[in-house]
Parts: C-alpha cells; structure tokens; sequence
C-alpha cells in the first residue's frame, strides 16, 4: 500500500470488453485507490434522457433535462458510484439493451460531455478527502482529456474476437465494433490512445497478470521516485 501522502492518479483507457473495469477494480483494491467508471456515467446520464424522451439529435431537449440533472457521489468498498438526484442507478438500467444501442451517440454530444468533465476531474480531491492513497480512473479518454498530467496512464485493448467473447460470457449485446468506431470518430474527447501512455495488450492475458502488471509498474516507479 502507498502511503496518502503520496496521492497520485492513474488513469485506464481502452474500448469496450478490453478489460479496463475489471482491472481497474482489481488496481484499486491492490493499491488502495479510489475506482471510478466514468463509463457507468455515461450509462447513467443516457438512461436518464432515454427516460426523459430526448434523442441524441434533439440538443434543446438534452440540455434542459441536463440542467435538472444534480449529479452526486456515493462510495461503496472503494467504488465511486454517480449519484442523479440523489439517486444510484440499478446495474440492469445501467446495462439494458436501449443503453447499449444510444450510449454511445448520446457520450458523442458535447453537452453530455460537459455535464461531466469537471465532476470527474473533481473526484480527486473527493478521494483525498476520503483518505485514498490514489485515484483509478477508466473509460476512453481520461488520459487524454481528463486527467492529461496523471502519473500514471494506461491503455488497454484486446482482439475483436476475444472482446466479443467477453462481452458475451457478461451476457452483454452491444456490438463493441460499432461502439468503438463510434466512441474512435467522435468530434468532442475521441477514443484515443494518449501519447506517452502505457500499452497493454489483454488479449492473452488473464486478469490477474494484467493487475499485476500495473501495480508492479506503479510500485517500481515509485521506488524509483523515492531513491
């Protein structure tokens, strides 16, 4: 474990099913960070305008219904779960097959993004003040957009085959091919690899190798820093 005085954030970006939640989780519970899924905010803000009756081409529509929306933070274990009004969305609102299908359009529209930029950058000082040694930060572009100057980026990705054996074993229907070329040419935070971040390929790998790699990575540099 790193000591608090040593906060630091890292950051974990990839496409879908390349294993960045479940490493990130991992991550956290190794080093004892703060995990957040920004992917789940996207989730939670399209299933709220999908409840609203917005579509992803009505902007007037969007931006009143974000305006209503208050954003909040609620910590279970060391999961950072968006609040909206106060309350958590239930996993199966999260991952329905309307969210699946929009998500995607709806994260693609600068109003949505906005809504979230500076609550996500605002999580680090929530974490410290929740006495975590770090941040854990995943989605698609938090090394590139949210977190530029985080100390440690990462950045994951899989072969289509293994992504879409993935996401069928979770029971999931999105097709990741279409969401990543949509998430890839997006004019507002594009998925991206950012420059300088460390690649790691999850296609052979099991989960526990891909935490480790991290965390070994974390801990070598870190010793470093301190020498």
């Amino acid at each position: 474990m790193l000591s608090q005085d040593n906060f630091f954030i890292l950051t974990i970006d990839g496409g879908a099913a390349s294993g960045k939640s479940s490493s990130a989780r991992g991550v956290a519970q190794a080093l004892d960070l703060l995990h957040v899924d920004t992917g789940a905010h996207y989730r939670a803000l399209t299933h709220a305008l999908i409840q609203s009756g917005a579509h992803a081409d009505q902007a007037a529509a969007i931006e009143s219904t974000l305006d209503a929306l208050r954003i909040g933070t609620q910590v279970t274990d060391q999961n950072a779960q968006l609040t909206i009004n106060e309350r958590p969305p239930v996993d199966s609102e999260l991952r329905s097959q309307a969210v699946n299908a929009q998500v995607s359009h709806f994260a693609a529209l600068a109003a949505v993004r906005n809504k979230l930029f500076h609550y996500q950058r605002s999580l680090a000082d929530f974490a410290r003040a929740q006495k975590f040694s770090g941040l854990v930060m995943e989605g698609r572009d938090i090394g590139s957009v949210i977190f530029p100057d985080a100390r440690y980026r990462f950045f994951l990705f899989a072969d289509e085959q293994t992504r879409a054996k993935r996401r069928q074993s979770e029971g999931q229907t999105d097709a990741i091919e279409q969401r990543d070329k949509l998430d890839r040419s997006r004019a507002v935070a594009p998925l991206t690899c950012p420059s300088g971040a460390t690649q790691i390929d999850t296609s052979q790998r099991t989960l526990a190798q891909v935490i480790q790699l991290i965390v070994d990575h974390v801990q070598t540099h870190s010793a470093h820093a301190k020498s």
